[in-house]
């Protein structure tokens, strides 16, 4: 197929030159074949596409991939020639499968980066400018353009933004940083049609300087590393929360991206010399090494959701001022866990089921590895029913999906208490012990407890309210964004629900017009036994945007097994710390053509 014969974009004059570069297609009845449509795919909205590229100036597509012929404007001779089509088909047709390169987008970047940044210094014998993490951290926004990092290089991937099949929202999380966290999440991008495509808009190099230091007596300096994409709602400590619309991509959330909620430095634990305390009844002590835990009890696993207290907190914000982190909707993440039941080792410590009968209040104490600098430990405890029922599902987890715990999440050992608040899920675990009050924690007796919306700082007691265990019954959108653009037609809401203490999710209903009228979403997720529903149910609804409406009022609202439902308003459930926020979520959006 030539140039000559392709159809131009409707309404346009030949094939141009110079930056403004025309796609050319073939007829409408040419489109036939699957090649066709894995080309277009990437870079369509609707069945004709203008791709205006810097440098390659026009694509004539063929109905096979030979005939798929590049065409390249001429710098010396203002003439157009053809380039190696079948190569770049290759690029272009792998790169959308594999969830990067969706089309030929090169630029020449190198001039408008030396516009961009004039100060840069070339290093010597090197053909790009150098540039420092600073820098390339201005270039975070379609308006200062995109700039990124992988290794050493710098790239510009503003005009790549739109090209990019898993959306624009997505590539936008590596903007101003590096490309190497969120890669690592998809091994797909490791492909090498994927990097020929990142090579065409290199636009320096990386200062070789830039090395990260320690601070100097800082007690949050050996904190691990964490995933760029989390949004940081405090650095020291560190606690931060998935972006929603990654949250309810997979049933399982990534190690990386679960939800990291710290009070205290992050401990550096010696695994061979790490014992775990268990204090027995008549004084009885048992230190228990990690490969004595592996080797006496029996593993098991359970599917958990873990939710902090504090899930939603900004809404309440927006009522009034509460104290606390700032969490959105993402303080809520589900995993795999491998360990050995807790039942197991405080029965081999000496605990048994006539001390569950005889119980009453007694409490099941943990405290944590993680201290302050006055050496004050985080703690919490439960009751000892949740933790030695017959059944009971409590772990003392070593394996989050799959591997081994991360240092973030309580390497190398945590409770995990299912169905049970956040706060009681002591992580870097130190010591278990059974006593008859709870945990004398400040986070189990001044922390952590839900209070009427007329207590202020000024009269709150906090002895006068039970700590928080089992959580309400919660759901939240996670797509659309707030503040979206949505085109008419059709619309896919997706988000998640969740509820306490094992009551399973049962219906999810969705509203676009504000609670006026509802729909039922469709539950996705791991079946589950009633009682020990442990984990979310993720739900969509795809439904018919109004005609003629500009704004959507989307409401969603779950129901459990109960059938406990979420209140419609924040400002009966408004409580000076802002926990327990599980009012209907609303996400308003604008419907407009894109």
């Amino acid at each position: 197929m030539s140039l000559a014969e392709a159809t131009p974009f409707p309404g346009l004059k030949g094939a141009g030159s110079g930056r403004g570069a025309v796609t050319f297609l073939p007829p409408r009845a040419a489109l036939t074949g699957p090649a066709e449509m894995l080309l277009l795919r990437p870079i369509v909205r609707g069945p004709w596409v203008l791709q205006r590229t810097p440098r390659l100036a026009a694509v004539a597509w063929g109905s096979h991939p030979q005939a798929c012929t590049a065409w390249t404007p001429s710098r010396t001779h203002g003439t157009w020639s053809p380039g190696d089509g079948s190569r770049r088909w290759k690029v272009t047709a792998v790169g959308a499968l594999l969830g990067l390169g969706a089309g030929l987008a090169y630029g020449d970047h190198r001039r408008r980066a030396a516009e961009a940044e004039p100060k840069a210094e070339a290093a010597p014998g090197a053909p790009y400018p150098v540039f420092t993490r600073q820098e390339v951290g201005r270039h975070r926004s379609l308006a200062e353009r995109v700039w990124v990092t992988y290794g050493g290089e710098v790239f510009d991937i503003t005009d790549f933004v739109e090209l990019h099949p898993g959306g624009k929202s997505k590539i936008l999380l590596a903007a101003g940083g590096a490309l190497e966290p969120f890669w690592a999440l998809y091994a797909v991008h490791s492909q090498e049609h994927v990097l020929e495509i990142l090579r065409a808009y290199k636009v320096g190099e990386l200062s070789p300087e830039e090395q990260s230091q320690p601070s100097q007596g800082d007690p949050y300096s050996g904190d691990p590393p964490r995933h760029p994409a989390l949004k940081v709602n405090s650095l020291k400590p560190f606690n931060a929360e998935p972006p929603a619309e990654l949250l309810t991509e997979t049933y399982l959330t990534p190690n990386q991206l679960f939800f990291k909620r710290n009070h205290l430095p992050v401990p550096a634990v010696d695994p061979a010399s790490y014992r775990l305390r268990v204090e027995g009844p008549g004084g009885r002590v048992l230190a228990l090494s990690l490969p004595e835990l592996k080797g006496r009890f029996p593993k098991h696993e359970v599917t958990v959701t873990l939710q902090c207290a504090g899930n939603r907190r900004a809404e309440m914000s927006r009522v009034r001022q509460v104290k606390g982190l700032e969490w959105g909707v993402a303080a809520i993440s589900t995993a795999r866990w491998g360990g050995v039941r807790l039942r197991d080792v405080l029965a081999h410590a000496g605990y048994g089921e006539e001390e569950e009968e005889e119980a009453g209040e007694q409490h099941v104490c943990f405290e944590g590895l993680d201290k302050d600098l006055s050496g004050a430990a985080y703690g919490a405890s439960i009751p000892y029913r949740t933790a030695m029922g017959r059944g009971a599902d409590v772990l003392l987890a070593y394996e989050m999906n799959g591997e081994e715990l991360p240092r973030d999440h309580g390497y190398p050992l945590r409770v995990v208490v299912p169905g049970v608040v956040g706060a009681r899920n002591v992580k870097w675990l130190g010591r278990v012990s059974v006593r008859r009050e709870e945990s004398p924690s400040h986070w189990q007796r001044n922390d952590y407890k839900g209070f009427s919306p007329a207590v202020d700082w000024d009269t709150v007691d906090f002895t006068t309210a039970p700590a928080i265990q089992e959580l309400p019954v919660q759901s939240a959108i996670t797509e659309p964004a707030p503040g979206a653009t949505v085109p008419p037609g059709e619309l896919t809401v997706k988000g998640y629900a969740w509820s306490g203490g094992g009551r399973g999710v049962v219906r999810v209903d969705v509203s676009l017009d504000g609670g006026r009228t509802w729909r039922v979403a469709e539950l996705t997720g791991e079946e589950q036994r009633p009682g020990r529903a442990w984990a979310w149910r993720l739900w969509r609804l795809t439904a018919p945007v109004p005609p003629d409406a500009a704004e959507l009022d989307i409401v969603c609202k779950a129901v459990d097994a109960s059938y406990n439902v979420q209140p419609d308003t924040v400002e009966p459930i408004w409580n000076l710390r802002g926990v327990l926020s599980n009012a209907w979520h609303r996400v308003r959006v604008t419907v407009a053509e894109d």
